[in-house]
């Protein structure tokens, strides 16, 4: 049995195309947000967070075989965690990473890239962000609000963020001090003129990202802030490690038919 770990958009059809060749899948994810997975014997799905030892209870009490990766490209302790656990426990583990767009679709609707500021981490972020005062969209999700909110709160800068509609994510809300119309939750992602709404109705000057990929809404993003003179803030993507690394659905699943002893 393959477990798949899963977070991104593409974890509904890698899970339905390992199915059709013939795997039998586990869907492990961190959070119950509702996928589109159709019933079949061969297709189980668990959520909730995982530990060390609840991953290795996991991968130990279904038999698994190997582990595939695809949660968030910016979802690191997870990764590590399924690589350190697959080493440990003599398994292979296959990555999927969703490729990086940011440059090539702001050169392509014509965003000036001296308005484009990539941050190293989340706090270097929040300083740029900050920066100018400028009422800021951040669009990260819920895992890293803290350094927005404190470097807003020192800056007087209005924050807005936009997290999914899920209890853990209000929740960070919350004990981050955000409160009110200015946290937005719904699940996307959004379109063009939906990013737009947004930044008109709270006069957004600054719009933080991560770089997650077509699926993850980035184009979207990149034009309204284009249309709306918004500056944008990307958080650079953690350098991935070594492995077994997939950019493209078709091909890991492709190796993991030629691949059969990994049933």
């Amino acid at each position: 049995m393959i477990l798949l770990l899963g977070g991104t958009s593409e974890t509904a059809p890698l899970a339905a195309g390992l199915v059709k060749a013939g795997f039998a899948v586990l869907v492990s994810t961190a959070t119950d947000i509702p996928l589109e997975l159709a019933d079949h014997p061969q297709l189980q799905r668990r959520s909730g967070p995982l530990d060390t030892p609840g991953l290795e209870e996991l991968i130990r009490d279904n038999a698994i075989g190997i582990l595939v990766d695809a949660t968030h490209p910016y979802a690191t302790a997870i990764s590590t965690l399924a690589v350190e656990t697959a080493y440990r426990l003599s398994i292979p583990c296959l990555t999927f990473i969703r490729p990086g767009i940011i440059l090539g679709v702001a050169s392509g609707v014509g965003f000036e890239t001296d308005r484009i500021t990539f941050a190293a981490d989340h706090d270097e972020a929040a300083r740029l962000a900050c920066a100018s005062g400028d009422p800021v969209l951040l669009t990260t999700g819920s895992r890293n609000l803290r350094p927005y909110a404190e470097e807003a709160k020192r800056t007087g800068t209005p924050l807005i963020v936009r997290v999914l509609p899920h209890p853990n994510s209000l929740e960070a809300c919350r004990a981050a001090g955000l409160q009110g119309e200015t946290v937005i939750a719904a699940k996307g992602p959004f379109s063009v003129e939906e990013n737009i709404n947004t930044i008109r109705k709270f006069g957004v000057g600054v719009l933080v990202t991560k770089d997650s990929g077509a699926a993850g809404g980035v184009p979207a993003k990149i034009t309204a802030a284009r249309l709306e003179k918004c500056r944008l803030i990307v958080v650079e993507r953690p350098l991935s490690g070594d492995g077994l690394m997939f950019q493209s659905v078709e091909k890991l699943i492709k190796y993991l038919e030629k691949n059969k002893h990994v049933r």
